[in-house]
């Protein structure tokens, strides 16, 4: 009986050991994160695009052209088709911006949604509103607003049934779409199709532009997911002083695609931050280069910067600087006085690492490319 005893004394000891072992080596369930990189990361899906580059979010749509595509010199297969494909959704309303107009397909795309009772509005720049294709939307019954000035109704821009907005550097044109380096984003948030929708009427209703407009954003900063996104309209907003406190607090690198570069304040602040160990690489459009009076793109040669021309027949157009890896200042605001000061023009801010990231193989794409 007493030996009975011990062995189930042993056995018991034994047990207890066991699931104490058990329990040390089980991994416990991470904790709940609110971590925007975890999330996109793992939400973020590739779209193909037979002449670009395309990848979407929970959220948001971004999309690169690429002119080396053997598709892009058929003009088919690049990013106006996903535009195309939210303009023949559209329900309500379709309002755009647009410096330039001769893509068929975004002016089909705009004449089906006319003629189905949407409600379709545009301003454009009136140096290229003599066009077939703005004459054609025109005669159609579009209603066209050009701007009548001497400054740009620079802006490159839609807002679909005041709940997404797409924008970037991508003027709607054939180079634009299919020669030209250049990127578009869809942005599906009320909010921010709020602060759009309000920048489009100050034209088009107030017939506002350049710095006949007083800044009023409803939302200048939107959250959408986690991720902070500043929205900043030009010349309203003084977009300029923000710039370079971002370029200012920048950290560990800047890397920068800019179709035009001549403002001394920016660039001087990108080479001041270089001189305290930030890493600045910069890509450059070469005939703007050669054109430009005031740019950039020597004091950057002179600083010993690794800023270099670009290698594309058609034109580097992208405005963009990606700062610490994870910032995006993108739009259609250049690198320059006349965009601070005279132009129409708008600009996002996104704090997001993930989105951050298509941007930097974007700008890896053109940087090898450069010369």
């Amino acid at each position: 009986m007493k030996k009975l005893w011990i062995v189930l004394t042993l056995f018991v000891m034994l047990t207890l050991a066991c699931n104490a072992a058990t329990s040390t080596i089980t991994p416990s369930t991470p904790p709940t994160t609110d971590s925007v990189t975890e999330e996109s990361s793992s939400s973020l899906t590739e779209i193909q695009l037979p002449a670009g580059y395309g990848v979407k979010g929970s959220w948001f749509e971004l999309y690169f052209t690429n002119p080396t595509s053997p598709l892009a010199s058929q003009k088919t297969g690049g990013p106006d088709g996903p535009l195309v494909g939210a303009i023949d959704a559209a329900k309500l309303s379709v309002d755009v911006a647009i410096y330039s107009l001769s893509l068929n397909s975004v002016r089909d795309a705009l004449l089906r949604a006319h003629d189905r009772g949407v409600q379709v509005r545009m301003v454009m720049e009136s140096d290229n509103l003599g066009r077939s294709d703005p004459q054609i939307l025109k005669d159609s019954g579009i209603p066209i607003l050009g701007d009548r000035r001497e400054g740009l109704m620079h802006d490159k821009f839609v807002v679909i049934d005041n709940s997404e907005v797409w924008m970037g550097s991508m003027n709607f044109t054939d180079t634009g779409a299919y020669e030209d380096n250049n990127e578009i984003l869809r942005i599906r948030s009320v909010k921010l199709a709020e602060d759009y929708t309000r920048e489009f009427e100050e034209m088009f209703i107030d017939d506002k532009f350049g710095p006949d407009v007083v800044p009023e954003t409803p939302n200048p900063r939107v959250t959408i997911d986690g991720t902070p996104i500043d929205a900043y309209f030009s010349p309203d907003d003084g977009v300029q002083a923000s710039f370079l406190d971002l370029i200012d607090n920048a950290e560990e690198s800047i890397y920068f695609m800019a179709f035009s570069f001549t403002s001394d304040e920016l660039g001087n602040a990108v080479r001041a931050r270089a001189e305290e160990g930030v890493e600045v690489k910069g890509v450059m459009e070469d005939e703007q280069v050669n054109s430009n009076v005031g740019t950039e793109f020597d004091p950057f040669q002179q600083a010993g910067l690794a800023v270099l021309r670009d290698g594309n027949e058609g034109q580097m157009h992208h405005k963009v600087m990606i700062i610490d890896e994870s910032i995006v200042v993108v739009g259609s605001y250049n690198f320059t006085n006349s965009a601070e000061t005279r132009n129409d023009e708008n600009l996002l801010v996104i704090y997001n690492s993930e989105i951050a990231a298509q941007f930097l193989e974007e700008f890896q794409r053109v940087y090898a490319q450069a010369q």
